[in-house]
């Protein structure tokens, strides 16, 4: 099992926006998937239309 860590700069401009990205990160199973990779956690975030400025995994830079 590998642990990752993500990080994403997102534009949001209000409440709704962040639990809109709060909600389809829930639906991302986690405990049972901690392997998620990069790509489908960048996907569902993109899935809410909020636009994703810049990405890290792993502390390295991603393409968005």
């Amino acid at each position: 099992m590998s642990d990752h860590t993500y990080n994403f700069n997102i534009t949001m401009t209000c409440g709704g926006c962040s639990g809109a990205v709060e909600r389809v990160l829930k639906k991302l199973d986690v405990i049972t998937e901690p392997t998620l990779d990069y790509t489908t956690v960048l996907e569902k975030i993109k899935k809410t239309g909020k636009k994703v400025n810049s990405a890290e995994a792993d502390g390295q830079p991603q393409a968005v």
